[in-house]
């Protein structure tokens, strides 16, 4: 691993971060602030008036416990789609933009091979991921043990936070791989953003009725089972894993290619 470049990244990338930490957090705080018996029965009934639409984005069911509230409100779909754009805009800037703007040639020239730079860019990446899951599932643990002593089931919902990282490593891993085959920003922008646009989209159809109910078997999400992992289902677990065994490959392929390919340098 390259110290020096995973400092350089930590400096151009901590303010991009943050913001998408602040959002998350703005979202979490205030979706956990709404679990109100008497607001709860409002959201029911609007959840009844609009079902399309609720369902869309993974609030079908209002829940009756905290886990099963956080779970359907924001991890169905915005603890997913925020970390998403989050992804398009960081794997973009980890390889694709070093080739296109030419900063690329001045790290190949220094010291370091292409596959320790491209692994200390995953890393780097990983741990971006990694940091920002922990933080919303301590942000919400803290959140809910201030507002709503003892009613979340702290297992349950680690075990979805787990699931969160499975999936949000799959698109980083395909936005890693496309980075690592682009020679333009805009190339490498544009099929993560396809990437990651189209399985939530797909995700979403597939959920408003029972006539798209078959397109979740073409989307990834459909292996982030929130409500298997809460409850600590074998089968969400096998899909969890393919979604970390998926992710993973994706880098290390991404890491070879660029080992491999030639450079417009």
């Amino acid at each position: 691993m390259n110290i020096t470049l995973l400092k350089k990244e930590i400096k151009s990338n901590w303010l991009l971060l943050t913001i998408f930490l602040a959002v998350l957090t703005m979202y979490g705080v205030m979706v956990t602030m709404m679990y109100e018996p008497e607001l709860g029965e409002s959201l029911k009934m609007m959840a009844e008036s609009m079902p399309e639409i609720f369902a869309a984005f993974g609030m079908a069911e209002v829940g009756e416990t905290l886990l099963e509230f956080l779970s359907g409100y924001l991890y169905g779909m915005l603890f997913v789609a925020f970390p998403g754009v989050f992804i398009i805009i960081l794997t973009n800037r980890l390889c694709a933009k070093y080739v296109d703007n030419g900063s690329m040639a001045y790290l190949l020239a220094g010291p370091g091979k292409r596959r320790e730079i491209m692994r200390t860019q995953a890393i780097f990446m990983v741990g971006c991921l990694v940091l920002m899951v922990l933080y919303v599932f301590g942000l919400l643990a803290v959140t809910s043990k201030i507002l709503f002593p003892g009613e979340l089931d702290m297992t349950g919902f680690f075990y979805v936070n787990v699931g969160l990282l499975g999936i949000l490593l799959f698109f980083g891993g395909a936005g890693f791989f496309v980075s690592c085959l682009s020679n333009e920003s805009r190339h490498a922008v544009g099929f993560t953003s396809v990437v990651v646009v189209y399985t939530i989209l797909v995700q979403m159809i597939s959920q408003v009725g029972d006539k798209f109910e078959n397109l979740k078997y073409i989307t990834p999400v459909t292996l982030f089972d929130v409500e298997g992992l809460s409850l600590g289902e074998t089968k969400a677990w096998i899909m969890c894993a393919v979604l970390y065994l998926t992710g993973i490959a994706l880098i290390c392929a991404g890491i070879v290619k660029f080992d491999r390919r030639d450079l417009p340098l």
